[in-house]
């Protein structure tokens, strides 16, 4: 027996291992497959927790709408996101449909007021710069009635919806350049705002609805004249030579309107939708009114009554209170 034959017989004496093999078998290339689906499914799960209702809402015109693009928005924050943009059945107007979060549930009630945000610029009003790269997007302010989800969205933003103030009635036989959104001035300063422009019930004149703000409302009274400022008023006299009259540079584009109070302390305060007609030019006594009217309510402070300490008697009154009168004596 050689080395060699020896060396076999030692090796096949040693003890040899045992191999457990298991009976679920995961090949490691799996692993990283695995977990991208789990986290998929998470964030699709995410992403569902935070749907929330589906709204439609009816436009005139969609231009610039895109779906999966186009945002909603409140107060500038993003609150949901156009899903489909389409025609209406009848081909008049375009549906727009989209989703909104449900922390933004509430928005979608009866009352709310959509409309599309697209640049616009103008002397003395430049609004929706932002849309110019991002595109249009569409803004709402929250109603506060039942739950809805289907609205009719407005081509233009709302003008001072959210604000206080006194809502007057002005009419005038044309409207000219007049248009919401145009400034009411008193003596130069902007007080208010024209809210809406409408024929009125008998067609015969306009209505042009005004919004003055709450802080000036009490510089409105019930002998207040109105006129129109849109343009420039041009005079040519003899003595005084060309004359040029203006408001400001906004009501030459946009229009715009002027007024003036009487200083007459018997002038009532006016209340919503008191109606005063417009006229084309102001007379020249009412841009020589200045009143005093005090912005803000004074409040005169109750005179309590003074009680007063009654007097105190003399020694002589107490004298001729002690001492008793005289007794007749009969005969």
């Amino acid at each position: 027996m050689n080395e060699s034959q020896e060396n076999l017989e030692a090796a096949d004496e040693l003890p040899k291992a045992k191999v457990k093999r298991s009976r679920w078998r995961f090949p490691v290339v799996w692993v990283v497959p695995a977990i991208a689906v789990i986290v998929a499914g998470y964030l699709a799960y995410g992403r569902l927790e935070q749907l929330g209702p589906k709204i439609t809402i009816r436009f005139k015109d969609g231009n610039g709408l895109k779906t999966g693009q186009t945002p909603i928005k409140y107060r500038g924050v993003q609150i949901g996101e156009v899903t489909a943009v389409e025609l209406s059945p009848d081909q008049q107007a375009v549906v727009v449909r989209a989703r909104l979060q449900r922390s933004a549930a509430s928005v979608a009630k009866e009352g709310a007021v959509f409309w599309i945000v697209r640049p616009e610029v103008g002397i003395g009003n430049i609004t929706g710069l932002d849309t110019v790269i991002t595109g249009p997007e569409v803004d709402v302010l929250p109603g506060t009635g039942k739950e809805q989800s289907e609205f009719v969205g407005l081509e233009n933003a709302p003008v001072a919806l959210e604000e206080r103030g006194l809502k007057i009635i002005l009419i005038t036989p044309r409207l000219g350049s007049l248009r919401p959104g145009s400034p009411v001035y008193y003596r130069g300063v902007e007080v208010g705002t024209i809210q809406q422009c409408d024929l009125s019930p008998n067609a015969a004149t306009v209505a042009i609805q005004v919004l003055i703000k709450q802080r000036y409302a009490r510089l409105v009274r019930t002998g207040s004249k109105f006129w129109n400022v849109s343009g420039v008023d041009v005079s040519l006299s003899l003595f005084r030579g060309l004359e040029v009259n203006m408001e400001s540079l906004r009501s030459i584009a946009a229009g715009g309107i002027a007024f003036a109070t009487p200083a007459d302390p018997t002038e009532q305060l006016v209340k919503d939708g008191m109606s005063f007609p417009l006229y084309n030019k102001a007379a020249k006594e009412w841009l020589e009114w200045a009143p005093n009217i005090p912005l803000r309510a004074v409040k005169q402070s109750p005179q309590k009554d003074i009680k007063r300490k009654p007097a105190r008697p003399s020694a002589r009154q107490i004298e001729t209170t002690k001492r008793p009168e005289p007794q007749r004596i009969e005969d």
